[in-house]
């Protein structure tokens, strides 16, 4: 029978309650290391523990019969020891650990290594600041004491390793951590539960990609010194692929933040962002709505209502519709919907809208035709339609598809969601034979704004630069340089009753626009 922990009353979290600490203890082969591991738990913190969790990754040796003769010892915290009838990996060791604490109610969880490689006597300044409230993740660093890492006996080759790929990792994340591949690691376990750990990595990288995903989610890091041990254990790092690991991991981010690959291990946002003069689709529609005048504006796919906010800065009145909503989004638009439209159009959006905006729509739908159907329906006599697609037939997808390297990406042409691709003419086509005349088609160039960024001088020098040439190339050549097409339609002419007198809609619409307008037609 285990004692139960006697509480200390130095730390509550915001609730009141006493946070429930964990210690998770990874082990692979540890016989002779583990029980001297754990007997360094300082005595006066074994109290506060609720659990010690020992999970045996499949050893080949007395790890488990260790852990159990440890945990069955007088005076011992609450003990669970676990052998895993396969291998898991570094990685996959933490997430049945992670999941395993949830499970049990535990409030913060300390990683600790079996082989006694980081320091157990630590243990109360690694859960202080998560119990302060000052942080969501603590890191044992051994490079905050300048030199500790070599004086403990961390080789040079690896010491020179750590620093290099800490400074570059750094670099490209615009984190400011003194080292990135330690495993000592405390985590408030509701912080961990924000995080999609387990899509991540079994291998050894497992400790960056988690670094990633707390940068990403804007969790707090708190880095406190710890000493270096370097004994007599076995290592499996292969340190070349680990390298090549990490590396490619925090690019893979970086990229997956630019769109481009799909980083499954990285959340997407909810919605899109949006800045007016960026380049995008929706700046073009933006810009094109000015000219226009004040009307009702049925905005498909009108995600957490950035766009929207703007047009009914403008005088419009608008309804918006999107299969999911998004926080905010019903104090942007004037009435908010929410509607899958692969179902079509829901009914209760009504009649008689001015515009209808479907940017960077229909490639999501599987009958974009019938939609398009839809929409002329609750447009009023006149009305007109703003849409965008990806162009397919850009010079990236097709590299692409020449390369043999076709894939999915998180947004852009190459947008994972997307269900039907769209060169220039077969977007006329499509929206010619679902009724609709083409009163303008344009393209915009490339979005080297969201590639670089414009981040300091040197960048935004560069991507002013690149996105003159863009657009240039796209005058010359929409079908291989224009990034996405735009298109101004009305439904097919019809005559209609005006005042008691018969009017061509047509004809009223070829007055609007000067023949430049009419691209395409």
């Amino acid at each position: 029978m285990q004692p139960t922990p006697v509480r200390t009353p130095e730390a509550v979290d915001r609730s009141g309650r006493t946070p429930r600490i964990g210690v998770l203890v990874v082990a692979y082969n540890a016989e002779t290391t583990l029980e001297r591991t754990l007997d360094r738990i300082p005595a006066d913190f074994r109290s506060r523990i609720d659990e010690i969790l020992i999970l045996d990754d499949a050893s080949h040796d007395g790890t488990f019969t260790a852990g159990c003769r440890w945990s069955e010892a007088e005076g011992r915290p609450r003990t669970v020891v676990m052998r895993h009838t396969k291998n898991l990996g570094y990685g996959g060791n933490q997430k049945a650990g992670y999941a395993l604490a949830a499970e049990r109610g535990l409030d913060i969880v300390v990683l600790l290594h079996g082989d006694g490689q980081y320091a157990p006597e630590l243990l109360p300044e690694m859960v202080a600041p998560i119990e302060r409230g000052e942080a969501e993740a603590v890191f044992g660093s051994r490079m905050m004491d300048r030199g500790g890492a070599l004086r403990g006996g961390m080789p040079l080759y690896k010491w020179l390793g750590n620093r290099i790929l800490t400074r570059l990792e750094n670099a490209l994340l615009g984190s400011r951590l003194t080292e990135f591949h330690s495993g000592y690691r405390a985590y408030s376990v509701a912080a961990l539960r924000r995080l999609p750990v387990e899509r991540n990595t079994d291998a050894f990288d497992f400790d960056t990609q988690i670094i990633v995903q707390l940068i990403d989610a804007g969790l707090r890091i708190r880095e406190i010194p710890v000493p270096t041990y370097y004994g007599d254990e076995i290592c499996y790092v292969n340190g070349l692929k680990y390298a090549k690991d990490v590396v490619k991991d925090v690019l893979e981010y970086r990229l997956a933040v630019k769109g481009f690959g799909t980083c499954p291990w990285i959340p997407k946002p909810e919605g899109y962002a949006f800045k007016e003069g960026d380049g995008s689709s929706h700046a073009v529609i933006l810009d094109r709505m000015r000219a226009l005048p004040p009307g009702r504006v049925l905005d498909l796919g009108c995600s957490g209502g950035l766009f929207a906010e703007r047009l009914q800065a403008l005088g419009h009145e608008v309804t918006g519709v999107d299969r999911v909503e998004v926080p905010g989004v019903r104090e942007r638009c004037h009435r908010f919907f929410t509607a899958d439209l692969e179902e079509g159009l829901p009914e209760e959006i009504g009649r008689g809208y001015d515009y209808v905006v479907a940017g960077d729509v229909i490639e999501h739908l599987s009958r974009p035709e019938r939609v398009l159907a839809e929409i002329a329906g609750v447009l009023r006599p006149g009305g007109r339609v703003l849409l965008s697609v990806p162009n397919f037939s850009h010079w990236y997808s097709r590299l692409r598809v020449a390369l043999g390297a076709f894939g999915y990406d998180r947004r852009g042409i190459l947008d994972e969601t997307h269900l039907r691709f769209f060169t220039r003419a077969s977007l006329r086509r499509t929206v010619q034979g679902a009724g609709y005349d083409v009163l303008a088609l344009t393209s915009t160039g490339a979005p080297f704004w969201a590639l670089l960024g414009g981040g300091g001088r040197v960048g935004g020098a560069l991507a002013k630069a690149l996105g003159g040439l863009s657009r240039l190339l796209t005058r010359l050549r929409p079908t291989l340089f224009g990034y996405q097409h735009i298109a101004l339609l009305t439904p097919h002419a019809a005559e209609t009753i005006i005042a008691g007198e018969h009017v061509d809609v047509q004809d009223i619409l070829n007055r609007q626009y000067t023949p430049a307008d009419r691209v395409g037609v």
